[in-house]
């Protein structure tokens, strides 16, 4: 791989937004709206605009990368496959949040994350209303960053009580034999919330504003660049089982939490998936 630049992919992900998903938001009309999978799996004019940009400006800087963007992917799933066996990949997903983006919610995100052999080194999530980045590079900590070059380092909470703990938790796709127990579970915290968008989510556990995340369907545009910004802000990730979390997984849901002992804790008491 030849040498990386993270703050030239940062620069290239707030271009890229900011044209493509600031110009269009709450002026999208139907037909700019379309169905993917389901109800709920929306895709937009700005998702695929940004996507293409980002591309190509990826492309320029990088030609040896394989680029794995979440639209590129819906038109040729088998790229999805490439991405175990690449040796550099940049992982993209244009629009996170696209159902709040099409619903005029100014809750969205554009994420990227950079694959070297199988293991998550660097990653990056723009928050285009706030006009800033949350990235990380492996052994390196998690920061926020704005444009004027300020920045500081990001730490995960204290974790408090079971009862006092906060979270995020998308239950839409959790295991429908035991989702009800989960949601009963609920209970045992003090509060569960769900914006719809795993890149807010991921930066709000690792600015020490939340105690854990929880996700069962595991897209790697999605995942692994929060998960790679949350250890390197000192908090614990793990699958289901316990077992890591790596680029090649698609499922066994994950579990983010503040340390070790939080994880094994939610898993016992919240998550009994």
């Amino acid at each position: 791989m030849t040498s990386f630049d993270i703050a030239r992919l940062a620069d290239i992900l707030r271009d890229a937004s900011r044209k493509e998903t600031l110009t269009r938001f709450r002026r999208l009309d139907s037909g700019q709206v379309r169905v993917k999978s389901e109800a709920i799996d929306l895709v937009t004019e700005a998702d695929e605009a940004a996507e293409r940009r980002i591309k190509a400006d990826v492309a320029a800087a990088w030609p040896e990368a394989l680029f794995v963007g979440e639209e590129s992917v819906a038109a040729d799933p088998a790229l999805l496959d490439r991405l175990d066996a690449a040796d550099f990949a940049i992982v993209v997903d244009p629009v996170d949040g696209t159902a709040n983006f099409a619903a005029g919610l100014p809750l969205y995100a554009t994420m990227a994350s950079v694959v070297v052999k199988g293991e998550t080194v660097a990653g990056i999530i723009y928050d285009p209303m706030g006009d800033d980045w949350v990235l990380a590079e492996k052994g390196a900590g998690a920061w926020q960053k704005r444009p004027d070059g300020s920045s500081w380092r990001l730490q995960v909470a204290t974790p408090p009580s079971l009862d006092q703990m906060v979270g995020y938790s998308s239950i839409a796709f959790l295991p429908s034999a035991t989702k009800p127990q989960v949601l009963a579970n609920f209970a045992k915290v003090r509060v569960v919330a769900n914006y719809r968008v795993a890149g807010h989510e991921y930066r709000t556990f690792a600015a020490g504003h939340a105690h854990f995340i929880c996700y069962n369907k595991l897209m790697p545009w999605d995942h692994l660049v929060g998960t790679l910004i949350s250890q390197e802000a000192g908090g614990h990730v793990a699958r289901f089982d316990g077992s890591a979390y790596l680029p090649s997984h698609r499922t066994g849901g994950l579990i983010v939490a503040t340390d070790k002992d939080t994880w094994d804790l939610l898993r016992r008491e919240v998550f009994t998936v």
